[in-house]
């Protein structure tokens, strides 16, 4: 699988679908969660729909840098830290993940891209937005947030479960924790079986575990605190997706990072959690490519009334 290496000397592994010629979107997944988690049935249906797709690990996830040698972070005191005034050390924050994505499409030459970010990967994405309008075509953001101050938290009972993370590198003591995590944020709407449960964990074992980089990844949201002034600057078209009975990210959330950037679409998937269900994955990529393809025929027009413009005043 190709790689990169960062301006900060970090290694970032993608993997392409499709013809680089077609509008570019890059798909950014969320906390703990290698690339590997964006279901083919989603990527499918972004290729039929004719887009070029790019995924890839953050940085502390997968195949890319590893950064045992900043520590552990304390994933109590992290969410203590968002309702108390504690202080929760952080070895990086959003915006150098952020940097992270921005390096891949120099890396692939991708002058303009459609991001679009699951849960910490929208809050990624939304910060690249936000600094590089340029570089962003268009924006949807997936059971994100934009962190103010004030609205409804994650479930406490789920948190402190899925903060017992067992000891070791024991193969089946991960995939037995990662079975109930994926439990108890899934959708109740669209409920995974346990079969299915097993073999996802399995293979997300076998192909990388790095326990500590969940926890720093946590730590950089938490670092990262209320960015709702950074997607009041979001200029791109924005699609939201959120689920109605999210136990992570409330449906709050998603409501008001719909309410913050201009020029954004809320659609709300009812009986959806934190996860990506299989038989929604057509649905989303309907609504993606829809976007994605909105966007580039009104960046068209713009272009062609722009040299308009200059042909009349020459």
């Amino acid at each position: 699988m190709p790689s990169i290496t960062t301006h900060q000397g970090l290694s970032i592994h993608y993997q392409t679908f499709g013809q680089p010629e077609n509008p570019a979107v890059m798909l950014i997944m969320g906390l703990g969660a290698q690339m590997t988690v964006w279901p083919e049935e989603l990527i499918q249906g972004l290729l039929e729909k004719d887009l070029f797709v790019v995924r890839f690990d953050n940085r502390d996830v997968g195949l890319s840098s590893q950064l045992d040698e900043l520590g552990n972070a304390n994933l109590i005191k992290a969410w203590l830290s968002q309702r108390l005034p504690i202080k929760a050390a952080a070895p990086y924050v959003i915006d150098d993940m952020a940097q992270d994505a921005l390096a891949l499409l120099d890396a692939l030459k991708i002058k303009k891209a459609h991001l679009v970010g699951a849960s910490m990967g929208g809050m990624i994405a939304q910060n690249l937005a936000a600094h590089h309008r340029k570089r962003v075509a268009s924006l949807t953001s997936i059971m994100s947030t934009t962190s103010r101050s004030g609205l409804p938290g994650s479930d406490l009972s789920v948190l402190l479960r899925l903060a017992k993370r067992p000891k070791g590198q024991s193969r089946s003591a991960s995939i037995r924790y990662n079975v109930k995590m994926n439990r108890l944020i899934g959708s109740p709407g669209y409920p995974t079986d346990d079969l299915t449960l097993w073999h996802q964990a399995g293979q997300n074992f076998d192909r990388a575990n790095n326990p500590a980089g969940f926890k720093r990844q946590l730590a950089a949201i938490t670092a990262s605190g209320d960015r709702s002034h950074l997607l009041k600057r979001i200029k791109a078209r924005t699609l939201v997706i959120h689920g109605s009975h999210d136990p992570i990210i409330p449906l709050a959330a998603g409501e008001d990072t719909a309410n913050t950037i201009r020029k954004s679409k809320l659609k709300v998937v009812q009986g959806m959690g934190h996860d990506f269900p299989i038989p929604l994955a057509p649905k989303l990529a309907k609504w993606i490519a829809r976007h994605v393809w909105k966007t580039e025929r009104k960046l068209v027009a713009k272009k062609l009334e722009k040299i308009a413009k200059a042909a009349t005043t020459a």
